[in-house]
């Protein structure tokens, strides 16, 4: 027994040591001043009536999202490695937050393999909205291209039986994030690629007795591939989001782009162009399919100035009216102009400015008209809409962010 004690405590010592594992908390908490807003104008009329609406807040996501998360990981040895990353929103502005883990909240094992993750996190098809932007998707600078299709998938979600997740997917039903995904990432070492699978369940009952049983609303399919070398970087990415599967009717949101970057030192450009397809079918026995389409392009640069850096973007999305009528010519177009000045390497001043001009908004009020600045909510981000009632479309929107942000 004296030997076997001194022995089994050594093992337990040793065993402890080989499965280090790490704890960390990291954050960033964004304060500004922004100022929204909206001109809507009659159409079809003599004398044209316009109606301006505009709104001036304190907003937690100027530059970048204000959060609070915890990550970690557990050496397993062997180039093993279990880790686990739950990030919640900050309502800094309010004194709001940490009520939900609706950032992203997954469980994952990584080796030489590459990576298994499961639970909610952004979608594949997202990414290139967001890395391919020189606004990192945050504030009124905003990749045209992200908001719309937010916009659509939000709406069409609403359309057909209201938000998943319990609202926490932000009315965007898969197409920011999504709940019960399983995603494989490739390792890395691959000569510059990079890429990722992803399959979000939808958890519906199955009942026998129904033949169309389950619907596989809240379903998500999708993959990114990509190539990164030195200062280039390029990728395609795909998503299907299901929000409608009945026997009767179906409607799926399909989302392919394909995104660049280039970093020359004194400037870094950035390019996406995008094809987003909502298609939708009606009628069992004899089934009619309809498509709308909203094709968009951006382009952008970074240019470092001293410890700041000047950001700018012009991007454009066209709406396609699947309906087989004459409205399908609905445009808007985005300029966005910003500067960022480093105070270290985690607090950072900066100014964003930005224009929205939309042609035949009324071919498509609801996608073209809804949160025309920042890609989220109103309820969170408050902003005056357009109007799109008595004759009335939308035609311009403004907007300009000052603030601080500062990360940990």
């Amino acid at each position: 027994m004296k030997t076997i004690l001194p022995a089994l405590c050594a093992l337990a010592t040793a065993t402890g040591a080989a499965a280090q594992s790490s704890v960390a908390i990291f954050g960033v908490v964004d304060a500004g001043i922004s100022h929204y807003s909206t001109r809507s104008q009659s159409w079809g009329a003599a004398v044209p009536r316009q109606s301006t609406q505009s709104q001036t807040v304190q907003s937690p996501s100027g530059y970048g999202s204000s959060r609070l998360g915890f990550r970690g990981t557990e050496d397993l040895g062997g180039g093993y490695a279990a880790g686990f990353w739950l990030e919640a929103p900050l309502a800094n502005d309010v004194g709001g937050g940490v009520a939900n883990f609706g950032r992203r909240s997954t469980l994952s094992l990584s080796g030489p393999f590459g990576e298994l993750r499961l639970g909610r996190d952004y979608t594949a098809s997202f990414w290139n909205d967001g890395v391919f932007d020189p606004f990192g998707v945050n504030g009124v600078g905003t990749n045209l291209i992200a908001v719309v299709n937010s916009n659509l998938a939000a709406s069409r979600a609403l359309a057909t039986g209201g938000l998943l997740n319990g609202g926490l997917s932000a009315g965007t039903d898969s197409y920011l994030r999504t709940s019960n995904a399983v995603s494989y990432f490739l390792p890395p070492g691959l000569a510059g690629v990079y890429g990722q699978v992803q399959y979000a369940l939808h958890e519906n009952t199955r009942t026998d007795s129904d033949p169309a049983s389950p619907s596989r609303r809240g379903r998500y399919v999708g993959g990114r591939l990509g190539w990164a070398s030195g200062p280039a970087d390029v990728a395609l990415g795909y998503g299907e989001s299901t929000l409608l599967s009945t026997a009767a009717r179906g409607e799926k949101i399909r989302s392919l782009n394909l995104g660049a970057s280039y970093d020359f030192g004194v400037v870094k450009v950035f390019g996406e162009w995008s094809r987003v397809q909502d298609v939708r079918r009606d009628g069992a026995a004899l089934p009619t399919t309809r498509t709308d389409r909203y094709d968009g392009l951006l382009a952008g640069v970074n240019v470092p100035v001293g410890p700041g850096v000047i950001r700018a973007s012009v991007a454009r999305v066209r709406f396609d009216n699947g309906n087989g009528l004459p409205d399908a010519d609905a445009s808007v177009g985005k300029l966005a102009l910003g500067y960022v000045h480093n105070l270290s390497k985690r607090t950072a001043l900066y100014a964003t400015v930005a224009r929205i001009d939309i042609r035949n908004g009324r071919n498509n009020p609801t996608v073209m008209g809804v949160t025309p600045l920042v890609l989220s909510l109103p309820a969170i981000f408050p902003q005056p809409g357009y109007l799109s009632t008595g004759g009335m479309e939308p035609r311009r929107a403004l907007g300009y962010d000052v603030g601080i942000r500062h990360a940990f």
